[in-house]
């Protein structure tokens, strides 16, 4: 047997990523997405609700060498948020801390790691969530895996509770190959089980119906006839992936220390919950939620969803 060839930068990057605590990684070219011309149609539906930064960065995510000038590649990665938690009024990746910062921190580790080990110079940015990215159109491209009809990316060997987040680079590496196949099949479950019925078709979702949407990005008040449905979701819902079955058979135990349910929610029910929101104020709010990507709601949001649940429980 002859000696095993050298190893890539592009092996050794995976690998570092890998090692630093990501559950995926692949590479992807970056340029003009795939999806552009339906997330363009998409958004003239109106199907983005009152997330109106998504229209106005429409531009910039057309083009994955847009938002940052000069980058050529990305390091794609995944972060596992455990499936297998039990289900809650709070949704899965919501409950411990803030998803943004554990990443962030961690693609900011590689970027030194690349420069000390391989490129000194290299110019990087990582991004997770909060820029002007298609982040699963990238992914696909990375190769970790397909658009599922209820709009995750899902993984063959993993399932879709997971984060993505990326490392823009301005090096040229060798990219993965693009996950080419889908593997939903005929299944409709996550279309069927969905409570507010948000899908309009496989793979689109009206996000103005979304549970997640209405409880968090949505700054109204929710609409009068999506509060039953609403039911006892506090905060994000988690039903289309949980009935999936690529999450039923693959989905994984929560081993990332930062994502473990802090104290504020634990094990709580939703009337308990739901109260004790009702009494915060806001300096009792900051001091909550420090740290916690439930934020986003704002404290006037969780106490409209805590004021739809209650009703509901009390029917």
């Amino acid at each position: 047997m002859g000696r095993p060839g050298p190893v890539s930068l592009e092996q050794r990057l995976k690998a570092q990523a890998l090692g630093a605590g990501f559950d995926l990684a692949g590479i992807a070219p970056l340029g003009p997405v795939g999806t552009g011309q339906s997330f363009a149609e998409w958004l003239a539906a109106g199907f983005h609700g009152e997330m109106d930064y998504l229209r106005r960065g429409a531009e910039l995510r057309a083009d994955t060498t847009r938002p940052e000038p000069g980058m050529r590649s990305a390091l794609v990665v995944a972060l596992d948020y455990g499936g297998r938690q039990p289900s809650g009024p709070v949704a899965r990746y919501a409950r411990g801390d803030d998803y943004h910062r554990v990443m962030w921190d961690r693609l900011d580790g590689l970027l030194d790691w690349l420069r000390h080990e391989a490129a000194p110079a290299v110019r990087g940015r990582a991004f997770v969530d909060t820029g002007p990215i298609l982040e699963r159109d990238l992914a696909r491209r990375a190769g970790l895996g397909w658009f599922g009809k209820n709009t995750m990316l899902i993984n063959p060997t993993r399932g879709s509770f997971f984060f993505l987040g990326a490392l823009f680079l301005d090096l040229v590496l060798e990219p993965d190959e693009p996950f080419a196949e889908e593997h939903c099949g005929s299944c409709t479950r996550c279309l069927e089980a969905c409570p507010t019925q948000a899908f309009t078709a496989p793979g689109v979702m009206d996000s103005r119906r979304c549970i997640s949407y209405l409880t968090i990005e949505h700054r109204s008040e929710i609409p009068s006839e999506f509060r039953a449905a609403v039911a006892d979701h506090l905060y994000g819902c988690d039903v289309c992936q949980e009935v999936c079955p690529w999450n039923v058979k693959f989905a994984d135990e929560l081993r990332e220390p930062a994502f473990r349910p802090r104290a504020a929610i634990g094990t709580k029910g939703a009337g308990a919950l739901a109260r004790e929101w009702l009494e915060l104020d806001e300096p009792a709010y900051r001091e909550t939620f420090r740290g916690s990507a439930m934020t986003r709601a704002r404290l006037a949001g969780l106490q409209r969803n805590a004021r739809v649940v209650l009703a509901n429980l009390e029917r």
